[in-house]
């Protein structure tokens, strides 16, 4: 493919020389896409566009045309009708600005574009996991909760369309919430495979829903044989020869600074229109659009005249879902000036970079998050800027980000300084919506009473003042479903995982003889975590804490801390167990009737153990969006747990990953109470989550038994305890989030692309033998004991286990990525418990 789209050469010929990747498909896929290398030894090559204004500072009047473009096709597509009936849906970060032109392609449609950022006090119409792996959960956070409830179309943009998980998970989620009969997907590039497409039709059918798709060209990627260890040997030697260097990162040779010693950088203030949002964070409608087309030109021009006399080569370089505004500011600089004009914008996608012309990715500048962003502290890059020939830059960021960590001497105006001799940074307000969400027209009132928990013996085989379970009983209800049929189901978007129940493990007798062995071993250091995390909690959260369990992992632990207190304080502690579901947010009723019966301020929402902390941040969000709508405030969405092995919390017993046996069993180790439900002929609005007492299960439970195992510890670690309190007292406790970067990684490296597939630590690992469709175990080498119930297991299901050197944690379970029924192990046949 010799298509010239970087110095004469096409930007994906080095990746395509030297591992014989092929791009097959449309003649306009060469001037699209380039190729270049992440540090990854499952998948080989990354498609870099050239046109989307991220990675590639491009002409903003070719990056905005294209979107502008398949705008024009999609209204043409949906017709005037339904064109005036359509929403824009974009994905953050790469696609935000590219929806924005496709809505003002369309010309009346409203734009709304997800958010990895939580704001306060606007609640969520929605929420999705995205499939590559440097993603954080996505966020729909409309000011006008109506925005997406009506029955026109909905179309759907994303710069690449490469398997359709992420608009799978995305219309799934809003079909569920707000069911329509059309929507449309756009994307720069469609490179789906057949089995990709026919997923995507079943899918459609499933749904009873019509889906289209526009792209601008289509094709596949061939890869030959040994591509990916000829990769890694390419990755591994340009690492090698750049370690160190702060502007190229990894494989490039490092941009020279400009001679003349930098400039600081230049505030420049834009005028922003009053009230006009920044982007479509909140939603974007005709009349914002109108109103900055009227106030583009002036803002332009004062752009214009901040640049030095003599600019030829100028950069307007926006940031991560900041995209649109500096784009269009930046089509409206060039249009006026006659320097040549950029756009690109900064990313949170670590590539390698290597210094060749038939490469995508020559240079990179890395400098920290400075947005204080939800998945915590970490590096943020500007790709082929250093070395790019430009007089100026204009940084344009929203007031959000413009803190002291963008102001730092590593920050990025002092990054950019260091190779641009001129550096303007232009502060956009980060737009405030109206807080508080009004309830719909004609809502029915709520029942003024909810039901009071349900106990023991009735519900659950703990003793009634143990726990107090915020459920209702769906005992009599048939919700098991084969864990192969139930697998397919929610990887192909048909359902949720918490519509179904998985059919209850029923372990052997060398597997129980393992759970008791584990037990004996850990009860001792399971006893000095629970006294820890207690004792954290009594002098920092309440000195008479609500417990409040999230089902069903938490309530052991929770009930285990209730014994601790007493023992220790004499303190007869409530405790309740709730449902919290990954998606849907925790019960919102059980809120209600906490809050009615106790001081929010008082409760402790307790856990077993973090993975990658999904449901640390489900939580966080879920208590915003509740405390906004009910005008309810005190609850800490902080979860206390037995285990933080990924650095996700403040407060916990122990950071190790060690075997915490109720993880080894399902419902017989937690009261014999299954996972909760939620389904919508279930559980009505004013309903508790749903749950099941699986009381056959009684000869085999072991509930009280493993409660008492480890309270029998208490007084030989009373001391222990002790001094462990005050050593993590001193300790620095900020969640690093390591936990996350390593799922993220992890689903790169092993070619998954979806990090809900990944699932981290000893508990998790021990989930997904029991209720899901394994593919592979990674186990830490040399981990011992803690493993033998994991590798078991593994045995037991056909599924490898996999030693690795570099491993956080102890193991990870990996769920089957590409899951059809059949395809339970790796090798592709179905293995029965």
């Amino acid at each position: 493919m010799k298509n010239a789209v970087n110095d004469g050469v096409w930007s994906g010929s080095w990746v395509a020389e030297r591992l014989g990747v092929e791009l097959v498909g449309d003649d306009a896929l060469p001037a699209l896409l380039g190729l270049a290398l992440r540090r990854n030894p499952k998948r080989a090559h990354l498609l870099v566009s050239n046109v989307l204004g991220k990675h590639v500072p491009q002409s903003p009047t070719v990056v905005y045309d294209h979107g502008h473009r398949l705008g024009r096709r999609a209204a043409a597509l949906l017709g005037e009708a339904e064109a005036a009936t359509a929403v824009v849906l974009g994905y953050a970060e790469t696609a935000t600005g590219l929806g924005h032109a496709v809505a003002d392609g369309i010309g009346t449609a409203p734009y709304l574009h997800s958010t990895r950022r939580p704001v306060a006090g606007v609640a969520r119409a929605g929420g999705f996991e995205e499939s590559h792996s440097h993603a954080t959960s996505h966020l729909l956070l409309p000011e006008e909760p109506a925005l997406l409830a009506g029955a026109g179309p909905l179309v759907l943009v994303d710069d690449e369309f490469s398997t359709g998980n992420t608009i799978l998970n995305t219309i799934r989620d809003l079909h569920e919430r707000y069911p329509r009969e059309r929507y449309v997907v756009v994307a720069l590039v469609d490179m789906r495979s057949a089995e990709d497409v026919d997923r995507m039709a079943r899918f459609a059918d499933r749904i009873g829903a019509r889906v289209d798709l526009i792209a601008a060209a289509s094709g596949t990627v061939r890869l030959p044989s040994g591509v990916l260890e000829r990769g890694q040997e390419l990755v591994a030697r340009h690492e090698s020869a750049a370690s160190g260097s702060a502007v190229a990162g990894r494989g490039a040779r490092a941009a020279e600074p400009h001679e003349v010693p930098p400039r600081a950088p230049r505030r420049l203030d834009l005028r922003w229109p009053a009230g006009l949002p920044d982007g479509g964070r909140h939603g974007f409608t005709p009349a914002h659009r109108a109103r900055l087309e009227a106030a583009l030109p002036e803002m332009a021009a004062r752009i214009r005249g901040a640049l030095p006399a003599g600019a030829h080569r100028v950069l307007v370089l926006g940031f991560e879902e900041l995209m649109y505004a500096p784009l269009r500011l930046a089509r409206e600089l060039e249009r006026i000036t006659d320097a040549q004009v950029r756009f690109s914008t900064t990313t949170r996608s670590p590539v390698l970079a290597v210094d060749d012309p038939g490469y995508a990715i020559r240079t990179r500048l890395a400098f920290p998050a400075h947005d204080d962003p939800a998945d915590g502290p970490g590096e943020r890059y500007a790709y082929n800027v250093a070395g790019g020939g430009f007089d100026a830059v204009v940084a344009v960021v929203d007031s959000v980000a413009d803190t002291p960590a963008l102001h730092a001497p590593d920050g990025l105006p002092a990054r950019l300084a260091a190779h641009v001799p001129h550096v303007l940074l232009a502060v956009v307000p980060s737009y405030v919506p109206q807080t508080g969400v009004p309830a719909p027209p004609h809502a029915p009132e709520r029942p003024a009473m909810l039901p009071e928990p349900l106990r023991g013996p009735a519900f659950s085989s703990y003793p009634p003042e143990e726990v107090g379970w915020l459920l209702q009983d769906l005992s009599d209800i048939t919700l098991e479903a084969p864990t192969e049929e139930r697998e397919e189901a929610i990887q192909s978007g048909g359902a949720h995982y918490a519509e179904s129940l998985p059919v209850e493990y029923q372990p052997s007798e060398q597997y129980q003889e393992l759970f008791h062995t584990a037990l004996d071993a850990s009860a001792a250091r399971l006893a000095q975590a629970v006294g820890v995390v207690t004792e954290a909690v009594i002098a920092e959260r309440s000195p008479r804490p609500v417990l409040v369990s999230l089902a069903r992992a938490g309530t052991p632990v929770g009930v285990l801390m209730r014994r601790w207190a007493r023992f220790r304080h004499g303190l007869d502690l409530p405790h309740y167990a709730v449902s919290i579901v990954r998606g849907r947010g925790i019960d919102a009723n059980a809120l209600r009737w906490l809050a009615a019966h106790h001081d929010p301020r008082d409760v402790v929402f307790v856990d077993g153990w973090t993975g990658k902390g999904a449901i640390t941040r489900e939580l966080a969000l879920a208590v915003e969006e509740f405390e906004a709508k009910e005008g309810v405030t005190g609850f800490d969405p902080e979860i206390a747990v037995l285990a933080d092995p990924g650095s996700c919390v403040r407060t916990y017993g122990t950071r190790e990953d060690f075997l915490i046996p109720s993880a080894c069993l399902n419902s017989t180790v937690s009261g014999l109470i299954s996972r909760t439900v939620l389904r919508a002929d279930l559980v009505g609005p004013d309903d508790f989550h749903g749950a099941k007492f699986y009381r056959e299960l009684a000869g085999a439970d072991v509930s009280v038994a493993f409660l008492d195992a480890v309270a029998a510890r208490f007084p030989e670690v009373a001391d222990t305890v002790e001094e462990a309190v005050k050593e993590l007292w001193a300790a620095d406790r900020t969640p690093t989030w390591a936990g996350w970067r390593a799922v993220e990684r992890i689903s790169e490296e092993y070619g998954i692309h979806d990090v809900n597939l990944v699932k981290p630590g000893v508990g998790e690992t021990t989930r997904v033998l029991l209720r899901r469709v394994p593919w592979k175990i990674l186990a830490r080498a040399g981990a011992g004991a803690d493993l033998d119930h994991v590798r078991l297991l593994a045995e037991q299901r056909g599924v490898p286990v996999e030693e690795v050197g570099e491993l956080p944690y102890t193991c990870v379970g990996l769920i089957h990525p590409q899951y059809t029924r059949g395809a339970t192990g790796a090798d592709g046949k179905a293995v029965n418990l």
